[in-house]
């Protein structure tokens, strides 16, 4: 039983409840904080043992060196002023050694902060789609995980079944990140650090806050992990 409330900081996007609500179901002693630039709230960050970077807009493509790649972004889905709102909480996090657990684009923008690369636009690398359904349901497909790999580890499969609802990803990891898990026509589906003594860091490129199985080990395991980091930050 959790002795105090643990504070997890959630970043603002148009999905933001669902996030909020799938931390608050972990534990009744769990609190969420809302992180966004809109209403100035940089400084909750310090009141946070945990950060959740969640998904939505595409990220701009000059924050990893190729700007030139913006016209395979969607014109209206790019907010730079986000993007440079959560490279400085990554800053913070990394500084602090913060738990961070990254959904969708938060596994992206995460990738960048690291100095890593993203593909803009999945179908125009000619990779399958990975975006969501002509009825609006997301797509799933099966995910592949290395068995030498921290992740392993957490979910305890070499394989899964996860949802998919993006049309950018990784391309090459970040300076000390590695791929963990891939999708089977390549596509990177989770990153984490190769240097495991470093703050915890799951990022993952499908939702596991709107699986339709909560008890999946690659929803439910994932969250109870990266709680169970921030209760052991001092």
């Amino acid at each position: 039983m959790m002795s105090a409330k643990l504070t997890i900081g959630v970043t603002d996007c148009s999905k933001y409840a669902n996030y909020s609500k799938w931390m608050l179901q972990y534990s009744h002693e769990v609190e969420v904080v809302k992180l966004g630039y809109r209403d100035n709230y940089a400084d909750d960050i310090k009141k946070c043992r945990g950060l959740l970077l969640t998904g939505g807009e595409d990220v701009h493509p000059r924050f990893y060196g190729k700007p030139e790649h913006i016209e395979f972004c969607y014109k209206y889905d790019v907010d730079e002023r986000r993007d440079e709102f959560e490279l400085k909480l990554l800053d913070y996090a990394e500084a602090n050694q913060l738990p961070v657990l990254g959904i969708c684009r938060g596994l992206q923008i995460a990738n960048v902060f690291y100095g890593g690369t993203l593909i803009p636009d999945i179908p125009s690398w000619k990779k399958p789609s990975h975006s969501k359904l002509p009825d609006g349901k997301d797509r799933y497909h099966p995910v592949e995980v290395m068995p030498s790999s921290w992740f392993y580890s957490l979910v305890q499969s070499k394989e899964g079944w996860i949802n998919s609802n993006h049309h950018q990803c990784a391309d090459d990891p970040g300076k000390g990140l590695r791929i963990s898990a891939s999708a089977p026509d390549g596509i990177a589906e989770a990153l984490e650090r190769i240097d495991k003594t470093r703050s915890f860091l799951c990022l993952v490129q499908w939702h596991p806050e709107r699986m339709t199985d909560p008890e999946s080990p690659f929803s439910k395991n994932i969250r109870h992990t990266f709680v169970n980091a921030a209760l052991k930050l001092n």
